[in-house]
């Protein structure tokens, strides 16, 4: 059985990068485009594929952004779980002045980490 494997960011980062950056920086965009439309493994999606794509929340992209599981985030910035997973499952959308406090989280996390902490 063969295995499949998948490597991390971190670990795609440390692999040679064989692109030639001076060659694609020099494409104007039509050839960028023309370049990439040659490459079947990489056609664009159409907007039916759009469509029924998942679209994720920028709730759960904050908190993975910060490394935290939603029980961290939860605890750390006073949001009741339950209603952290209805906005990372867009079930419902954040709004008032719980949207005033992701965009603070996502401007200034550490910052309001410290004043949260100092607070407790």
């Amino acid at each position: 059985m063969k295995k499949l494997f998948t490597i991390t960011s971190a670990e795609a980062s440390r692999l040679p990068d064989e692109s030639d950056w001076a060659r694609v920086r020099a494409m104007s965009d039509g050839e960028v485009m023309a370049a990439a439309l040659a490459d079947p493994d990489a056609q664009p999606i159409t907007p039916e594929e759009g469509e029924r794509m998942r679209r994720i929340s920028r709730v759960k992209v904050l908190r993975r952004r910060l490394g935290l599981t939603q029980i961290d985030f939860s605890k750390a910035f006073g949001i009741p779980i339950g209603t952290l997973r209805d906005w990372e499952q867009r079930r419902c959308e954040p709004e008032g002045a719980a949207l005033s406090l992701l965009r603070a989280i996502e401007r200034e996390p550490e910052t309001l980490l410290r004043l949260l902490r100092e607070v407790a």
